[in-house]
């Protein structure tokens, strides 16, 4: 029985909210806000309580005592029973309950509420009283009961019906906390989005980018987030002017060098064809023609990588272009003419420039064939269509080599790069390859990709239907 793939699961909301609150300065800052106002709500709500109740003591105990005891006075006079119809006059005038207890009256105002757990218990050294549920102030009963002449007791307590309840006061409290923590939460937002603004423009320095500087939010008086980003964008400017610098003085010596490799490869050429020189001087071409192809790179990748790069499109059969440019590699190196190429079938014609286009895909084959050697498949080609409606075509050229280092991955199509396997004059050339390849790609409006197949690597480019 053929066990299924356990799906990849996703992990628990708990899990993603804890991931979410820990990757999220501006989660934390709220929480510690929100942690904080609940603490001080607390503890003065808890503190004012503990005050009152400590000072009540002192303040209010003896004016409670003499209010009951005129109450008492009022129900039962001196030397009579109580007298139940003075007891509900002052209930009805009074948000108060009187309880009546004795061996002629027994008469309660409010039957229908509970008794306070004092009044259940009874009398001090009754049967199962317990004085601990009488709450902080033990002594309820010394307050609030009194006992009469004739053996009558009298207790009051607080009409609880008479205090109207407020059921949506809960509610209300709790959508104005709410409200107020959404407010502290889109000002903290707004406070710190600076923040994404720094990221993108650090994600744009680094890939190049530096024509759109970071905002500052009011530049005349920044505050330590709007300084941060006025120092990023002083660093990009510097970085800017430093690789433009650069720029132009690699440009220079190549234009210089060219004219000195055309003299020399022309001198060259003049020597005897003899047996003793003849060695040397086809040697010697053969360095002036990989320095002026590497000159010729240079030179190329320098306009490609420039803001105004014109591209010569022109209606192209892609498959029908890499047909060509494999022939033309197997009449310099044999190993290309086992290149195995595989086209989608009616593949649409694109607008490209096929200068550039031939310069990507000799650059490909030619460095899978570099590093094809006593692999046991030849270089492949796979040309495909992007999706079913021809949004583009997609390019895919893998060799069954010994692979790159995944860790040097990212650094494959960066100028003058080679990896460490590569590093000698028969496997690898300058590092401009794919280089070139990349800005070609982008040039396009297209992708550049390179992964390890396992034999192998393998560089995809995408070239999107314009």
């Amino acid at each position: 029985m053929k066990v299924p793939a356990v799906s990849a699961q996703r992990p628990p909301w708990f899990r993603r909210a804890l991931s979410a609150l820990r990757c999220s300065l501006k989660l934390r800052l709220m929480m510690v806000f929100l942690l904080l106002a609940l603490g001080v709500a607390f503890a003065f709500i808890g503190g004012a309580q503990k005050a009152f109740s400590v000072g009540w003591r002192d303040a209010a105990r003896p004016l409670l005592m003499d209010y009951v005891d005129r109450l008492a006075a009022d129900i039962a006079p001196a030397g009579s029973a109580p007298n139940t119809e003075r007891a509900q006059a002052i209930t009805q005038r009074l948000p108060i309950t009187i309880d009546i207890s004795g061996p002629l009256v027994n008469w309660r105002s409010h039957p229908e509420q509970a008794r306070m757990d004092w009044q259940r218990n009874g009398p001090p050294g009754a049967k199962g009283r317990d004085p601990e549920d009488w709450g902080d102030d033990k002594d309820w009963q010394q307050l609030l009961q009194r006992t009469t002449a004739d053996g009558h007791r009298l207790g009051f307590g607080l009409n609880e019906a008479a205090f109207e309840r407020r059921p949506r006061l809960f509610g209300f409290t709790l959508t104005v906390l709410l409200l107020l923590t959404l407010l502290a939460f889109l000002y903290v937002r707004r406070l710190l989005r600076p923040l994404d603004d720094i990221r993108q423009g650090a994600l744009r320095f680094g890939a190049g980018e530096f024509g759109q500087p970071i905002p500052v939010r009011h530049p005349k008086g920044p505050d330590e987030l709007g300084e941060l980003a006025a120092t990023i964008n002083t660093m990009g400017h510097d970085i800017h002017q430093m690789l433009e610098a650069q720029r132009a003085l690699l440009l220079a010596i190549s234009h210089e060098l060219r004219s000195p490799l055309t003299r020399a490869r022309l001198n060259t050429e003049l020597l005897p064809d003899t047996a003793d020189v003849t060695p040397q001087r086809d040697a010697l071409l053969r360095d002036l023609a990989e320095m002026a192809q590497l000159i010729s790179d240079l030179l190329e990748s320098e306009r490609l990588a420039g803001r105004h790069q014109a591209l010569h499109r022109e209606s192209t059969d892609l498959a029908e272009l890499a047909r060509e440019v494999i022939d033309e590699l197997a009449s310099a190196q044999p190993l290309a003419i086992n290149i195995h190429l595989q086209a989608a079938q009616h593949l649409p014609t694109m607008p490209l420039d096929r200068i550039r286009i031939r310069l990507l895909l000799r650059n490909l084959l030619d460095n899978a064939l570099r590093h094809s050697a006593g692999a046991p498949l030849p270089p492949e080609l796979h040309i495909r269509r992007i999706g079913e409606t021809g949004q583009g075509i997609e390019l895919e050229v893998r060799d069954h080599g010994p692979g790159v280092p995944d860790d040097q991955l990212p650094h494959l199509a960066q100028a003058f790069f080679r990896p460490d396997t590569a590093r000698t004059r028969n496997a690898g050339g300058v590092g401009l390859g794919l280089y070139l390849c990349r800005l070609v790609a982008q040039a396009h409006g297209g992708t550049f990709a390179v992964r390890n197949a396992r034999p192998g690597l393998s560089v995809t480019v995408t070239l999107p239907q314009v």
